[in-house]
């Protein structure tokens, strides 16, 4: 065990502090682009340890710079602040006091990570650089990390590296995993809208049937993944909700699907897309039907720096022994707006592990109602923050 986590663990109270600032923050959830109290809470703390603070920045995010020394290397490190729409059911006495907003991804848990690193970085005064601490809004589909790069994040916050963490559910407590390269998934969403020709469900000849259509097309869409894409890569497309129709002797006039498409490469992102377009208007065409393709980018695949992923590892090892480290670990199909600033900044997206202490049971995912950030590992992640920025902020400073 280092030092860094060693003299964190020592802290007055154990910790306690930062523990309580989490489950405040859990029992105050805040969805996208409505993190006020959050923000406002964080950028107090950060100016009473001595950070040039600026908030507002994309809407609600905050941003802290800590500059100390001659070093003229920039280090950000960035955590998400916002809630999900879900009910909460963990019956914790810190649950949430907002009906039906909670924090069921550890959002929380990620910001007071931050913030317990950004507090014993400014004690020890030991980085020879500018440390910029991101705390971003509206992760959870609203795009927060390319909301605050178009306000000017990196003009007005530059860094030659960044990093960022996600808990995960199912890996062992405080154990970290890093891995290089495309390590989580592009998304992208498409309603389609097929019109017909409505009719009496007794006479369908007299009518071009939007549901015949529609479940022609769902079944289809699943071959473009079975036979378009290469069996090696990765890709799915879900058509989640079909909506058509209210009796059964009627045949609709028109059925819509919601679809979302999910790749690990930006040539197969762009297969899907094409292949969807044709397919479905082909499809449509042939059950004598319109289509109407509504197609939305989301997220980037996440790609993590190999330079920079293999500098965190060494951080890891460093703070908690090869044990305790994946070194490459899976990519994941789920999406991060976090892949926006890594396509501006080279660096890297850690996993921290939440905890598999789970029996029989299966272990509580992430967008849960039943989900608890592990408080066991706020120590672990503060710590891999602080080694990283005084070890990035001095022994790279020329």
């Amino acid at each position: 065990m280092s030092d860094v986590l060693n003299a964190l663990l020592e802290r007055p109270g154990n910790f306690a502090e930062f523990v309580e600032l989490r489950r405040d923050i859990h029992r105050h959830p805040e969805l996208a682009f409505a993190e006020h109290r959050t923000s406002a809470l964080v950028a107090e703390r950060l100016r009473q340890w001595g950070y040039e603070v600026e908030t507002g920045v994309g809407k609600t995010g905050v941003v802290a710079r800590l500059q100390l020394g001659k070093g003229v290397r920039r280090l950000g490190i960035r955590a998400d602040m916002d809630a999900l729409p879900i009910q909460e059911g963990t019956g914790k006495s810190y649950a949430s006091c907002h009906k039906g907003v909670m924090h069921a991804c550890g959002h929380d848990g990620h910001t007071a990570m931050l913030l317990a690193a950004a507090h014993h970085v400014a004690q020890r005064g030991l980085i020879d650089g500018t440390l910029h601490l991101i705390f971003q809004p509206a992760e959870e589909g609203g795009a927060g990390a390319r909301r605050m790069i178009a306000d000017g994040l990196f003009d007005r916050y530059p860094c030659d590296a960044i990093f960022a963490m996600h808990n995960m559910p199912g890996i062992s407590r405080g154990h970290l995993v890093l891995r290089d390269g495309a390590s989580m998934a592009s998304s992208d969403y498409a309603t389609v809208t097929l019109t017909g020709i409505g009719g009496h469900g007794a006479m369908p000849h007299h009518a071009r049937d939007p549901v015949v259509a529609a479940s022609s097309i769902v079944m289809a869409l699943q071959t473009i993944v079975a036979r378009n894409v290469d069996p090696l890569a990765m890709a799915v497309i879900t058509v989640g909700a079909l909506h058509a129709g209210r009796a059964n002797n009627v045949i609709a006039q028109d059925s819509v699907m919601e679809i979302s498409v999910r790749s690990l490469d930006h040539q197969v992102r762009e297969l899907l897309r094409r292949r969807l377009h044709e397919l479905v208007q082909a499809q449509a065409q042939s059950f004598g039907v319109e289509a109407h393709i509504d197609w939305r980018e989301g997220y980037s695949v996440l790609v993590n720096d190999v330079a920079q992923t293999d500098f965190a590892r060494q951080i890891a090892i460093e703070l908690l022994g090869s044990a305790n480290v994946t070194l490459q670990g899976p990519a994941l199909t789920g999406s991060e707006d976090f892949a926006f600033m890594l396509e501006k900044i080279p660096g890297s997206y850690v996993l921290i592990g939440n905890g598999d202490e789970s029996g029989a049971a299966p272990v509580c995912m992430v967008h849960n109602r039943g989900y608890d950030f592990n408080d066991d590992i706020l120590p672990v992640g503060a710590a891999f923050w602080t080694h990283l920025a005084e070890r990035f902020l001095v022994q790279h400073s020329p």
